[in-house]
Order: structure tokens, then C-alpha cells, then sequence
């Protein structure tokens, strides 16, 4: 890995240490780390020896990680390696074989996507999933739905509730934008925004659920640099606004090592490594697996 690591933007006040709260009789990490800001609180996500086998392959096994309440952070790994099965699992696209995972606190053993929705776990997918004949603002108004409480007399007739409702969602759809500066952009069609436009829409309609962790799926896949250096400007800016949490998969390194606080590596299902940016950018087992295991000279 030869990104260069810029200390100032990644290492400065993100301090690591043991969260002191940890409870050995009640979980199989070995070892949680939060940024010093999140270290006196319970993790938002703690994930605890969480595995999938798909007939006799198993895909992810023993994977356990704790994110902290507003920790910026990362999963890297060569293709293939789990990442993407990871987010489905903290989704509950896929049930997991063994292990679970606390959720702010609450153990989701068993729940539903829709479960896990609720409570406050929104992502974005590799392949852009927009409602591509409907507009901008109308796809961030679609992930609303949970705030909708009128009922369906008024929903046909535009009642009082249902207007009063309708111009909330407007004004909130309009902030939302705000963040990525598309604000102007509001009543274009989704299927005519170009690519980056529609990758900062689905984070965008990701947000429009108000979650407590965004989990995004190699968010600048097709960017160019200048994209990318957007986007890794807008992450810190939603951490900051909203207070959530951000796990993101990425394999654009030089966002990942500006961005995240803390990263798991993954390789063939397990994790091989786990740190800073420096520390995972300097570690053996790290290299071998992006590089390949150099040959001893004979």
C-alpha cells in the first residue's frame, strides 16, 4: 500500500484506546477501540463473532468489531474477501450462521430488515439503487415513509395533516440536498443526474431515514479525484452534523486513509488486521494480502 498518509487530517484527536466499559463475560471481542471522543460511551455497533457459511463455503467467519457513537470507519480488503456480505448482514439481507451483534445496546438476534431500519441502520449499495422515474426530491421523500402519520382519507383528499406533513417533507428533502449542494436539483429526474450525482443522492436518501449508523458500500466507485475529494469533505461533514456513526467499504485508499479513524482489514472471510490508518498502512500481513507474499531469494 503505498498511499500517502496525510497525519494531520487522519491522526490528529483521534487518540485510540480500550473502551473501559467492556464486559469480557458478555462478548468475544478481543480487543475494542473507539476514538477518544466515544471511549466513555457503549458502542453504537458491537459486533461479536459474526459468521455466514453459504452451503460448504464460508464466507465470513469469527468477524467481531466495535464502532464507536460518532467514529469514522472503515473495512478494506482484496475483492471477494466478505465486505459486501458484512453489510448485509448488520442489514439482515442475510441472517448470519453464528454470532451477533448489539445494536445501540440491543441485541438484533433474529430481527428483519425492516427491524433494523427503524432502529436506525441505513447503507448505500455498490450498484446505485434509485427510484430512477421519480425525481431527486421525491426519492428522498420515499425513504420518509416511517414519518408518515396521516391516514388514508387524507392522503386522497389532501387533508390539513396531510398537507402540514407534505411541507415538512419538503423542507426536510431540501436540506438534505443541501448537504451535497443539489438542492437546485430537487425536481430533475434521478435517471438524468450524472453518476457522482446519483451516488451523493443515495447517501443522501440514506440519511433521509435518520439513522444512527450509515453504512456505505464503496461510495466513490466511479468518482473521479476531485469527486473523491468531495465526498470525503461531505463524510466528515455528516458525521459532524448528524452525530452518527460511518462504516464505509472502500477500495479508493488514499479516502480511506483521509477519512477513517479506525479500519478492519478483511481476507478470506476473517479479519487480519485492525487499527489506525498508520498502523494498518505499516502492517505485514496487511501488504501480503493487497501484494502477494514477496519470494525469498535463493
Amino acid at each position: 500500500m503505498s498511499t500517502k498518509l496525510n497525519r494531520d487530517d487522519v491522526i490528529q484527536n483521534t487518540v485510540y484506546d480500550v473502551y473501559e466499559n467492556y464486559d469480557e463475560s458478555k462478548s468475544t471481542v478481543d480487543e475494542i477501540i473507539l476514538p477518544e471522543r466515544d471511549k466513555d460511551k457503549d458502542p453504537i455497533l458491537d459486533i461479536r463473532g459474526l459468521g455466514i457459511d453459504f452451503g460448504g463455503l464460508t464466507a465470513v467467519d469469527e468477524f467481531t468489531i466495535a464502532i464507536g457513537r460518532t467514529e469514522i470507519a472503515g473495512i478494506i480488503g482484496p475483492n471477494g474477501a466478505g465486505k459486501t456480505t458484512i453489510f448485509n448482514l448488520l442489514t439482515k439481507v442475510y441472517q448470519p450462521t453464528r454470532g451477533t451483534f448489539l445494536f445501540d445496546g440491543v441485541d438484533t438476534s433474529g430481527m428483519t430488515t425492516t427491524q433494523i431500519s427503524k432502529m436506525g441502520i441505513a447503507r448505500t449499495f455498490q450498484n446505485i439503487r434509485l427510484f430512477d422515474k421519480l425525481t431527486v426530491e421525491e426519492n428522498v421523500k420515499a425513504a420518509m415513509h416511517n414519518e408518515v402519520s396521516y391516514g388514508l382519507a387524507s392522503g386522497i383528499f389532501h387533508g390539513p395533516k396531510y398537507r402540514k406533513q407534505e411541507k415538512a417533507a419538503h423542507e426536510r428533502a431540501l436540506e438534505l440536498l443541501s448537504i451535497f449542494d443539489m438542492q437546485d436539483m430537487a425536481d430533475y429526474q434521478a435517471s438524468s443526474l450524472p453518476y457522482g450525482a446519483q451516488r451523493r443522492l443515495e447517501i443522501v436518501r440514506a440519511l433521509a431515514t435518520n439513522p444512527k449508523v450509515l453504512l456505505l458500500d464503496e461510495p466513490a466507485a466511479g468518482m473521479n479525484p476531485s469527486e473523491t475529494a468531495e465526498l470525503m469533505n461531505n463524510i466528515r461533514k455528516i458525521r459532524d452534523t448528524f452525530g452518527i456513526a460511518i462504516l464505509l467499504i472502500e477500495h479508493d485508499m488514499s479516502l480511506v486513509m483521509n477519512v477513517c479513524e479506525g479500519i478492519a482489514v478483511l481476507n478470506f472471510g476473517r479479519i487480519i488486521a485492525k487499527g489506525t490508518p498508520e498502523e494498518i498502512q505499516n502492517n505485514p500481513a496487511v501488504i501480503e494480502a493487497y501484494l502477494g507474499k514477496k519470494k525469498e531469494a535463493k
